[in-house]
């Protein structure tokens, strides 16, 4: 490819086949027409990720000790407008999206987004993803940040987004879309109480 061809090729918005050409231990993005990658997260954001599933998913996407009523989804990729984004974990309400998709990506907005926050991620997540969220309305967007060991709540109003609240420590987390349970914010750091699942008993 002349280098003409090639500057040309470089001007072009990045496409999906641009995400399916990415390595596969890569996350691959596309925002504002520019792709993005990023390594597949490290072991904490990991942690925090899975258990903020198991904490949400059980009631909510199982109907175990909660309402149920949602799909929560760990890393999907959705595609929103011209933009490609896969966020940490996104949920929708049934009464929404009552049929599971057999598809490779979603296209209806998610009613919840949570990023978990990283320092190669942190700039992006807080903001050219926040914005194309607010411009789709997504109602209901967390950051779970592992290194501060913090919650941060958001609710899109009138197109802004509003803290509803920042939560340290070993706070009880219930906040909004999933204020029917309660949970414990230090449960999702690798230091929480072990598990005594295999304890001896009797």
């Amino acid at each position: 490819m002349s280098r003409t061809a090639a500057a040309a090729k470089a001007e072009q918005p990045a496409t999906y086949q641009d995400v399916l050409d990415a390595p596969p231990h890569m996350v691959a993005e596309v925002l504002a027409g520019t792709l993005h990658t990023q390594p597949r997260p490290a072991s904490r954001h990991a942690l925090a990720s899975s258990f903020l599933g198991m904490e949400i998913g059980n009631p909510f996407g199982r109907g175990r000790g909660g309402p149920g009523g949602w799909w929560i989804i760990d890393e999907p990729e959705l595609h929103l407008g011209m933009d490609i984004l896969v966020p940490d974990l996104a949920g929708w309400r049934r009464d929404r999206m009552p049929v599971y998709p057999d598809a490779a990506y979603f296209e209806i907005v998610p009613d919840w987004i949570c990023e978990v926050l990283s320092p190669s991620t942190r700039r992006i997540d807080q903001n050219e993803k926040r914005t194309i969220y607010a411009r789709e309305g997504v109602p209901h967007l967390w950051f779970v940040d592992p290194d501060t060991r913090t919650l941060e709540v958001f609710r899109l109003l009138e197109g802004q987004w509003l803290l509803l609240a920042t939560l340290t420590g070993g706070a009880a987390v219930s906040q909004p879309p999933f204020d029917a349970i309660s949970f414990p914010l230090d449960a999702l750091w690798p230091d929480a109480a072990p598990d005594n699942g295999d304890a001896e008993t009797g």
